[in-house]
């Protein structure tokens, strides 16, 4: 099993929330989560662009294997792997669903809303419906209690959005943006305010990462 991978970042792609870390002259395909894309550093190669110059990173893995071949699930922290790990052993919940919980909520803003029972933030995430978030709050909720002690119940607060008072979007890059984020789960609402900083005429990948980095504040 590959337990982490340690190498250089090759590629990232904001929209299906993937990455190719390079190690040791491999590369690998890693699913990861919207928390986990928005800490990661972006690509930097030689000014000959035949290598890559960025520093070396550690994300750690999921490897599933299935009869039909076999995928990389990558997280920034251990935290994040140990609540992706129990969101898979619940019934009915795959990798893609935990992976799309997971880039919907934080670890920590996961294990408030569990010990608050509150299932209607986790079934925001795309794919996962009312029953699946249910089953997710009746089977971890005294295992997220055990694993992640440092959470409690009292202290379970919505995120801070600022107000929503961005211009429209003045470039395609903004609006494939906006239109990938709520993809993601995000109301139009959230996007906006957490858009309202960004450059326009950046590509939309550092748009959505940037985004993704406001929102993902815990």
């Amino acid at each position: 099993m590959i337990e982490t991978l340690y190498g250089q970042i090759l590629e990232t792609d904001a929209l299906a929330c993937t990455a190719i870390i390079e190690c040791a002259g491999v590369g690998y395909r890693v699913a990861v989560t919207a928390n986990t894309l928005s800490q990661l550093p972006a690509p930097e190669y030689a000014p000959d662009g035949t290598q890559i110059a960025g520093k070396p990173i550690r994300i750690y893995t999921h490897m599933a294997v299935r009869e039909d071949g076999v995928e990389l699930f990558g997280f920034y922290s251990r935290e994040e792997l140990a609540m992706f790990r129990l969101l898979i052993s619940v019934s009915g919940v795959g990798p893609k669903a935990g992976m799309s919980i997971l880039s919907l909520l934080t670890p920590k803003k996961l294990a408030l809303v569990i010990a608050a029972e509150d299932t209607k933030s986790i079934s925001r995430a795309p794919g996962v419906g009312a029953k699946t978030a249910a089953r997710v709050v009746l089977e971890l909720k005294e295992k997220v209690a055990k694993n992640f002690p440092q959470y409690t119940a009292d202290n379970v607060v919505e995120p801070d959005i600022p107000a929503a008072n961005a211009k429209p979007a003045k470039s395609g890059s903004l609006a494939d943006a906006r239109d990938a984020l709520v993809v993601l789960g995000y109301s139009r609402s959230e996007v906006t305010a957490a858009m309202k900083n960004v450059d326009p005429s950046q590509p939309t990948e550092t748009i959505i990462k940037q985004a993704l980095a406001v929102l993902m504040k815990n």
